[in-house]
């Protein structure tokens, strides 16, 4: 397939760029500083990378304008280029299909599902009763959406993805390969040294604008739903336990997990590899750090961390065998205070 190809006044326009050199220029995709080609558009965004400026063969590249007075090839201006190449990164996106086969011939779609205009099924996909597709739907191979669930218009599934029943996805939602929605929680009752199943019986509601990454699983409710706000970006290999209400634009990184009945605020950042016990309130603009583990509720907007930093092994083996002197430590520094006082 051959590469698409616009000018750079046709791209400025799109993002709301100056054009400085040749607005006639065609490129025919992106790359990095150092690997563009002449054809290639690229971009600065972290200042560690502006060295590659005299040496690059891009053939234009979206600069800030103080990078810009340091570059004197073709330049697409503008005050953000992270969120300038972020926006034409999609010109190029080779994930999305072709329309040419709306509804493959062996998806399975039960005669009371509701499919609306552009959808697009793939093969083994299974479409069960009282499911709902919106317009311009888009469901991968392999996918299973459940009884009366429903993807909101111009959500994305990829391969292999599965909505158990009940799920409500919002529009314009990406779920990637392996995503399951709808699982039940993990909820037993203890009965003489045995554990007794407790049926999940609520659902899952996702907003519009999320993204969730591959292999990441989010737990049907016990009762009430659990809950994904618009614009929450998951990454990949999360778990989210039942009842879990996660705020708008909350972004979480790989590898965390989130237990049951824990409310996590809006605009959140949570590091890879955390994790975030139960029944927890964890508020607005808090920024996790990598493999924090959070054993109570945050209340106040900031950033948190625990763990300890990476060491070589001999150093961070005294600083462990430290760690646990700690407590003996700090009773005899109380008994050497109170020793002090005595004499005064």
């Amino acid at each position: 397939m051959s590469a698409q190809m616009y000018t750079l006044a046709e791209l400025a326009q799109a993002i709301g760029a100056e054009v400085r050199g040749d607005p006639e220029l065609t490129v025919d995709g992106l790359a990095t500083l150092q690997s563009a080609s002449s054809t290639q558009l690229s971009f600065l965004a972290n200042p560690a990378y502006a060295k590659y400026l005299s040496s690059t063969r891009a053939g234009a590249i979206i600069l800030s304008e103080e990078a810009a007075e340091r570059y004197q090839g073709n330049v697409l201006l503008h005050a953000n280029p992270y969120l300038a190449y972020a926006r034409l990164s999609h010109y190029w996106d080779a994930s999305v299909p072709g329309s040419d086969s709306p509804i493959h011939p062996n998806a399975i779609v039960d005669e009371s599902a509701v499919i609306a205009a552009n959808v697009r099924i793939g093969p083994g996909a299974v479409i069960e009763a009282g499911a709902v597709l919106r317009d311009s739907v888009i469901v991968g191979p392999n996918c299973v959406i459940g009884r009366d669930s429903e993807l909101g218009e111009g959500s994305r599934l990829h391969a292999s993805v599965t909505l158990y029943h009940g799920v409500s996805v919002g529009k314009r939602c990406i779920l990637h390969s392996g995503v399951v929605v709808g699982s039940d929680g993990f909820g037993f009752a203890p009965n003489a040294g045995k554990w007794e199943k407790i049926a999940q019986i609520g659902g899952v509601i996702i907003g519009n604008d999320v993204e969730i990454g591959a292999n990441t699983a989010i737990d049907r409710g016990a009762l009430d739903n659990t809950v994904i706000e618009d614009g929450v970006k998951l990454d990949n290999q999360i778990q989210i336990a039942h009842n879990v209400t996660i705020g708008e634009n909350t972004a979480m990184a790989a590898c965390c997990a989130v237990a049951g009945s824990t409310r996590i605020g809006k605009n959140c950042i949570i590091g890879g590899a955390s994790g975030i016990a139960g029944h927890l309130e964890i508020a607005d603009n808090v920024h996790i750090t990598a493999m924090t583990m959070v054993i109570k509720s945050l209340k106040d907007a900031g950033v948190y961390s625990s763990g300890t930093g990476v060491q070589p092994n001999d150093k961070w083996r005294k600083s462990i065998a430290r760690l646990r002197q700690l407590d003996q430590m700090a009773s005899r520094l109380k008994a050497l205070e109170k020793l002090v006082k005595s004499r005064d």
